[in-house]
């Protein structure tokens, strides 16, 4: 979940206990006759609060009769597990945030109100069709929509240029890839020079959009028909297997067992790996320690050079069923995804925007060269399998088995055989 803070980072206030506050009969106005209160929630650190503070200032101000209370978790791996607890027991948010690895649970534990008619009504700000299909994940189910993409992180390979160059690559990922010759063989190829010259090749966070993109990139499959089949696929076989390789002979590094000091970031900034798999958020890493010329993005290879569907790493804005406030909760939903939603929050650089029509945040400082590769993967990319989602933890423990694999704890084909037990374990 390292990777999950540093994809989606936000906010840490102090959380309330009650439920949202009463509106009498009158939208908008408490029992009291002020203004009522939509509390809403999400994880993250205190430095994100400003993200959001303009967005919470500019609704206030157009919406005088409502209060928005923010409730932060400061660490992802807590936020979940707190927000059923608050479900449970009737206290949760009117509005709060779902990870994409959680959207799956959440949904199948009935405690959403479905969007689909209320984000087509005269009030939304934000139409269904305003969002990008492959990237509603589990958040859509039986054709019912329980979240929104707030903002996403497709999946891309940031490139250092000077590095390449050092390993005497002189061949541009980026031009290949307009010429349709960015080819999973030409990746590999400059992966094993990158380590030839002392280097590492890729780093990559040990999650599904690095490892499901490998896979898509050797034509496998992970889920088919609803099965698991990332083991039994021949093609996906071979690209679990060559990730394995990578990492034991470190032309792959995995993030997560980097030590602090000496992390992703320090190596990419310090010219020791030619490619680092991550998002937007890369721009304020390479802003901090880097010279931004170095760097350029290219979606992940394909086994032709022909462009292909990349994981997108999302979050979801979800509306608590059992809310006091639904009108006032729903105004707030739909504002805060909407296409002027989206512009105010996403100016730092950390995200791509969910909904059509705010492309000029990415685009507009012309960073990096190639930023509307961002936009090309999220449009046709998908966040994660709805099948996998939908299975508590199931996302983890997939995780978790892989780790042993890469690490050589055991070895490949036994790997394989348990990974194929756990999940379908898990599935029931």
């Amino acid at each position: 979940m390292k990777r999950a803070l540093a994809v989606i980072g936000i906010l840490a206030l102090a959380t309330t206990a009650c439920s949202g506050s009463g509106g009498g009969n009158v939208p908008g106005v408490s029992s009291a006759g002020g203004p009522v209160t939509v509390r809403w929630s999400t994880w993250g650190s205190a430095d994100d609060v400003k993200v959001y503070q303009e967005f919470m200032q500019d609704f206030e101000k157009r919406h005088p009769n409502i209060k928005l209370k923010l409730e932060p978790v400061a660490k992802y791996e807590d936020y979940h597990p707190k927000l059923l607890t608050q479900l449970t027991s009737k206290t949760a948010p009117d509005v709060f945030f779902v990870g994409d690895d959680n959207i799956g649970k959440i949904v199948s534990a009935g405690v959403l109100s479905p969007l689909n008619d209320l984000l087509g009504g005269p009030d939304s700000k934000s139409k269904p069709e305003d969002f990008f299909e492959g990237i509603y994940g589990g958040a859509k189910k039986d054709g019912k929509i329980y979240g929104v993409p707030n903002d996403t992180n497709p999946e891309v390979l940031w490139f250092d240029k000077k590095a390449l160059k050092d390993a005497g690559i002189t061949e541009d990922p980026a031009a290949l890839y307009a010429a349709k010759q960015w080819t999973m063989a030409k990746y590999l190829e400059m992966n094993a020079k990158l380590k030839a010259a002392g280097k590492a090749g890729s780093i990559f966070w040990n999650w599904y959009g690095s490892t499901y993109s490998i896979i898509n990139g050797f034509g496998g499959k992970v889920w088919d028909g609803g099965k698991f089949v990332a083991t039994t696929d021949a093609k996906a076989r071979e690209a679990l297997q060559t990730l394995a390789k990578g990492y034991q002979d470190k032309t792959f590094l995995s993030a997560d067992l980097l030590p602090d000091s000496n992390g992703p970031s320090t190596q990419f900034l310090k010219h020791k790996a030619g490619f680092y798999a991550g998002g937007r958020w890369m721009i304020e890493t390479l802003k901090k320690g880097g010279e931004l010329a170095d760097y350029d993005i290219v979606p992940f290879p394909s086994q032709t050079g022909e462009p292909m569907p990349g994981a997108v790493a999302a979050s979801y804005l979800a509306l608590n069923k059992d809310t006091k406030l639904p009108k006032e909760a729903f105004t707030f939903l739909s504002e805060f995804v909407s296409k002027e939603g989206q512009l105010i929050r996403l100016k730092s650089g950390a995200a791509v925007p969910s909904i059509k029509g705010a492309e000029q945040v990415v685009l507009q400082d012309n960073y990096p060269a190639h930023a509307q590769t961002f936009l090309d993967v999220r449009d046709t990319g998908f966040a994660n399998y709805p099948e996998e989602v939908g299975v508590p933890g199931l996302t983890a423990d997939i995780n978790d088995q892989l780790m042993k694999v890469w690490t050589n704890k055991v070895g490949f084909d036994q790997g394989m055989t348990e990974l194929q037990k756990l999940v379908e374990s898990k599935m029931g």
